[in-house]
């Protein structure tokens, strides 16, 4: 079936036209020489590596996988020399600051990189996923001996790195972590303990590996303040292996092309990053720039899901569509009925509202580094705290579900291999869980971000969303309603939690959702501004989505809101056992 095309026009429309992206960064002296051409440049050159490298592995990295023996494992054909190729063109190093070896481009370019990569081929690019995240947390926290013997090599991309969090006993709960870290004469630690879910931990796609660790020192208290974080590579400066083993590869639902790895650590030598005690402030600079990913991960993945339940449908005929006069053929396409059309259009509209909302984010995070004004950069860095769980949550929500109703455009073939889509469908599924899972994402945004300090930040955020909107236009005063009941629903949650503690966790998946989708609403009132009639396809490309959004996906807030306020009134009554 038709490979992944990367759609690095529809990209940048939304970078330069919806969010001013360029104008944006031109304001900074960090990025003062990206302007749209260049940018262009980047897509261009991403789309083109993407589409003619990555994509053509996606298939049999499914069918033939990782394969693990005797502790070591072995990518799919080609994984290597695409990975290589990837680091040497400079691409790991894009968003990496130029005097770590890397380009000093922003966030935002790097963001759409791993969007494309993500809707190419999903295991593939778990390798490098990770890189970002760990140059950062290196960067943020590691000692100067630490950053000038690793963090060029991450940056650069040369060397890949894990993130090793989850025990076999401890998941979302970290402060169960038993692994143990024993100090040494010498500054360094011997590490001992078992963890799982572990990305990446043992391929061939480079010569080394570095592992970020989180362990317990002796005298640590129990609990996530007893947890410290340590670097632990797979070969160190002489030569020697460290005593890090592969112990088996999980046999999963999808992600076939990238190695879930159980790793046993056997007093294996490593450094501490960072202070002791603080091991999960150093790991979470590492975990929200994951989350970014992952959101992209959900964007990217409905896109390819969407891209081939589109081309099925522009080529396969069946019955007679209703409203439509006789054509010679004796059926007509399945994409001309209404039932594909809605499918079709509703993934559409989450996926262009998806890219405003996480290409926005990832500009947020520029700002919140290189931009002049303090409270700017407040904002910003609001923006981020708030606005992360949500898209990690409902984006790959939707890359799940939504991947799964275009897998309902092809009918019987959607569910054999042949035509590709059901790879798209179980590849999605883990993206909800991993990095924390959706659930956690709607406890961490409404009690540890809304609730906590009574609603204020997110109160701001939304003040700023609103001065955006015309009320006079019909689209637009749709969204400013949504925002304004958002705002007063926080309230009242912010007062029913004072008296119900048990209340926030019972409504805060329905809050992220009617959150995201009032996002969504905001998105798509920027990307019509941004609409003129000599916009190509006008009517089929831009019109036909924001239609469906408003009468498939926007009621979705009012009944979000409904349950939330049905269970205000109801309080601990509902409680169940």
């Amino acid at each position: 079936m038709n490979a992944y095309h990367p759609p690095t026009d529809d990209i940048a429309f939304i970078l330069t036209a919806v969010l001013q992206v360029p104008a944006q960064l031109q304001a900074l002296s960090a990025f003062n020489e990206v302007d749209p051409d260049l940018m262009q440049q980047v897509l261009d050159e991403a789309g083109k590596f993407v589409g003619e490298v990555v994509a053509p592995l996606n298939r049999e990295g499914d069918e033939v996988g990782a394969q693990w023996r005797a502790g070591t494992v072995t990518m799919a054909p080609g994984f290597r020399d695409a990975y290589q190729a990837f680091w040497q063109a400079g691409w790991p190093a894009l968003a990496c600051a130029v005097e770590d070896g890397g380009q000093g481009l922003p966030t935002v370019l790097e963001a759409t990189l791993y969007e494309m990569l993500s809707a190419a081929n999903h295991g593939w690019t778990m390798a490098p996923g990770l890189l970002h995240g760990a140059y950062e947390c290196l960067r943020h926290h590691a000692s100067d001996a630490l950053k000038a013997r690793y963090l060029q090599k991450i940056a650069t991309g040369e060397w890949l790195a894990t993130m090793c969090l989850t025990e076999p006993h401890a998941g979302s709960d970290l402060g169960l972590c038993r692994t143990k870290a024993v100090p040494q004469s010498d500054g360094s630690h011997h590490l001992s303990g078992t963890k799982i879910f572990i990305s990446g931990g043992e391929h061939d796609l480079t010569d080394n590996i570095v592992h970020l660790v989180l362990a317990r020192l002796p005298d640590a208290p129990p609990g996530p303040k007893g947890l410290s974080l340590f670097l632990v590579p797979k070969f160190y400066a002489n030569g020697d292996r460290s005593a890090v083993v592969c112990e088996r590869i999980e046999e999963k639902m999808g992600l076939h092309g990238s190695p879930t790895c159980v790793m046993r650590f056997d007093d294996a030598t490593g450094w501490i990053v960072g202070e002791p005690g603080r091991g999960l402030n150093a790991m979470f600079v590492m975990m929200n720039a994951a989350r970014l990913h992952v959101a992209l991960q959900g964007v990217g993945l409905l896109d390819a899901a969407w891209q081939k339940a589109d081309a099925y449908a522009r080529e396969r005929r069946q019955m007679r569509a209703p409203g439509r006069g006789r054509s010679a053929a004796e059926a007509d396409l399945i994409a001309e009925h209404p039932a594909m059309q809605r499918i079709l259009q509703t993934q559409r509209a989450w996926i262009d509202g998806g890219r405003v909302i996480a290409y926005r984010t990832a500009l947020e995070l520029d700002l919140a580094k290189s931009h002049p004004d303090e409270q700017r950069r407040e904002a910003a860095q609001r923006w981020c705290s708030l606005i992360t769980p949500v898209i990690k949550a409902a984006f790959t929500h939707q890359a799940f579900y939504g991947g799964s109703e275009c897998l309902q455009v092809f009918g019987g073939h959607g569910y054999v291999r042949e035509w590709g889509i059901e790879q798209h469908v179980r590849d999605a599924r883990v993206a909800m869980i991993y990095e924390g899972t959706n659930e956690i994402q709607a406890i961490d945004l409404l009690v540890r971000k809304v609730l906590a300090d009574g609603g204020e930040g997110l109160r701001a955020l939304l003040s700023g969303l609103r001065a955006d909107l015309n009320p006079a236009r019909t689209a637009e005063a749709q969204t400013l309603r949504q925002l304004e009941t958002l705002d007063e629903l926080t309230q009242e949650l912010v007062k029913a939690s004072a008296t119900d503690a048990a209340l926030a966790f019972w409504v805060a998946d329905d809050y992220l959702r009617a959150v995201a989708v009032a996002l969504l609403g905001w998105g798509w009132t920027r990307i019509e501004a941004a609409l003129t009639p000599s916009t190509p396809e006008l009517p089929t490309r831009w019109q036909a989505p924001a239609n469906a959004l408003r009468h498939w996906v926007l009621p979705e807030f009012d009944m979000r809101v409904a349950i939330i306020r049905s269970r205000c009134r109801s309080g601990a009554a509902l409680t169940m056992v």
